[in-house]
């Protein structure tokens, strides 16, 4: 496959929803950015404790995973988490990473189970055979996919993967740029923000030390990552008002809460300078 990217790619990733469907669907509208974290930051601890954690960090919004609000929770299970997650004060953006592949009916458990939960993005990693199904499940439940990079050798290492992926499929597929394996990649992850727009869903902001493949988690700002620079990124594309913007730690699961408080002020110091 040619390692550039196609005029019509291009014109895809600028152009997004407003080439798809004529009109900016309501979802796309741009708003002030708000910090949420993905909560397999807080994997050290049981789900209850991780959640008090998440609020007494000051995070409004969460991004939960599977190993904490499992797919296949049953309806009683989901109620109680909607009701453990509100009680909190705290608002579900997105769940993933979740895989996707050949199976229509695995496929659509996926958006039972998030339409249910009232998650309206799905974070993902979709095997190729999975797409003409996800075109119809996005349409039905009105819940976007976004595409989730795992840096290198993954399917979709680079943004350009991504872009071939979603090019021609419906605009409610989209892109969660982990930045983190952005930079484990090689690539910028301004210049992936911008590559992306129009079908940008979601960001996990996460920093590393080297731009290579085996390298270590470090404080936001601390390794390749230029915070203030992305935020701007992300207002310029008009990041949508709903979208799940993620902190995400990876260090020491045991007890990161210094670390993420750390990167939270940080990431502060940059949303004030935007």
């Amino acid at each position: 496959m040619s390692a550039c990217i196609s005029r019509r790619t291009l014109l895809a990733a600028a152009g997004g929803a407003v080439v798809a469907t004529g009109s900016r669907p309501s979802w796309a509208a741009a708003a002030p950015l708000h910090l949420g974290i993905q909560m397999y930051s807080l994997r050290g601890y049981k789900v209850d404790e991780a959640l008090r954690h998440a609020r007494d960090l000051g995070f409004k919004f969460i991004e939960f995973y599977g190993g904490m609000f499992p797919v296949e929770s049953t309806p009683e299970q989901i109620a109680a988490m909607k009701r453990k997650v509100a009680d909190l004060g705290l608002t579900m953006t997105a769940h993933g990473v979740n895989g996707f592949g050949a199976d229509a009916a695995a496929n659509r458990r996926v958006f039972e189970f998030a339409k249910a939960a009232g998650i309206p993005i799905i974070s993902a990693d979709p095997a190729p055979e999975s797409f003409a199904s996800l075109d119809e499940l996005v349409k039905e439940f009105d819940i976007r996919i976004a595409i989730h990079n795992h840096g290198p050798k993954h399917r979709y290492n680079k943004a350009v993967d991504v872009l071939r992926a979603i090019e021609k499929h419906d605009v409610r597929i989209g892109a969660c740029a982990d930045l983190g394996h952005y930079i484990r990649s090689g690539e910028n992850p301004v210049e992936v923000i911008r590559l992306l727009k129009g079908r940008l869903y979601g960001i996990h902001l996460k920093d590393f030390k080297e731009m290579q493949d085996k390298t270590t988690g470090v404080i936001l700002g601390k390794g390749h990552l230029d915070v203030p620079a992305v935020f701007a990124a992300l207002e310029q594309v008009g990041f949508p008002a709903d979208g799940a913007l993620s902190l995400e730690y990876e260090e020491h699961p045991e007890n990161p809460l210094a670390d993420i408080r750390e990167c939270l002020e940080v990431a502060k110091g940059a949303l004030a300078a935007v």
